[in-house]
């Protein structure tokens, strides 16, 4: 299956050693850089879309204002990348091979959703992914569209409709299931003081000055405070999708938490 042409970050590698970087700029793929012959006014433009940073503002209570239900049925065009984006996040993207301009044009004028899943040479395609929502877009003369897109509803394919000219499936929506009697804000607090710890340790080992750590959960209740947790996980995207894939927030906030044990 081709994938969309796209320029990814050093951070998708595989082979990069995985860390907790929830300052670093957005660790999804960035935009392709402009040549000398682009204007100055679209560089400009696509100067700020392409320092968008990944921050726990991004992630709010709801992600999408009619939430659907988890047996609603419904069909998406999918865009396998080697990447996994979580509910919140901000995706930038180059879209320039044929097929995916083809469903850009589609979608530009539907209603701006596809479904974004993990998938790598390794480990094939995966069956669990995320809506990517587009908020904003821009065409060029040549027909390349540089997306900005916010992961909405997770969602499990379920039957693949077609494969050309892009592939479209069903697929039915994802939602965590409650906890019990887990304290899931006792649990969003650890992750969160763990990964202050982090921060605190790294600019030291870096030299940096020490100073106050931000606010990182800015009151975001415990779900979404996990997927923003996820989506700071550099460079480890296989460990991202088994956290993406988890259906219970108190486990994806322990499994966040005992992430120090990872190589």
């Amino acid at each position: 299956m081709a994938l969309p042409q796209l320029i990814p970050s050093h951070s998708s590698s595989l082979t990069h050693q995985p860390s907790i970087n929830p300052h670093a700029a957005n660790p999804y793929p960035i935009f392709k850089p402009f040549s000398k012959s682009s204007s100055l006014s679209q560089s400009r433009r696509f100067h700020r879309l392409n320092t968008l940073r990944c921050s726990a503002s991004s992630f709010p209570e709801n992600h999408h204002t009619e939430h659907p239900k988890s047996d609603d049925v419904v069909e998406l065009p999918i865009f396998p990348l080697p990447l996994v984006l979580f509910p919140g996040a901000i995706l930038p993207l180059q879209i320039f091979e044929f097929r995916y301009r083809i469903t850009m044009h589609t979608l530009l004028h539907t209603d701006l959703r596809f479904g974004v899943i993990y998938s790598d040479s390794v480990t094939g395609t995966a069956d669990v992914g995320c809506v990517g929502e587009i908020v904003k877009h821009e065409r060029l003369v040549d027909d390349r569209f540089f997306l900005i897109c916010k992961g909405q509803e997770r969602f499990r394919i379920t039957n693949v409709v077609r494969t050309k000219p892009y592939l479209v499936a069903e697929v039915n929506w994802l939602e965590d299931r409650p906890s019990g009697s887990e304290d899931l804000d006792g649990l969003a607090n650890e992750v969160e003081s763990y990964m202050k710890d982090v921060i605190r340790l790294s600019n030291r080992l870096k030299g940096k000055q020490e100073k106050e750590t931000l606010d990182l959960r800015r009151n975001l209740f415990p779900t979404p405070f996990s997927f923003f947790v996820g989506s700071t996980f550099e460079g480890a995207p296989r460990e991202q999708q088994a956290l993406l894939e988890l259906e219970d927030t108190a486990i994806r906030l322990k499994r966040e938490g005992n992430f120090k044990e990872y190589p």
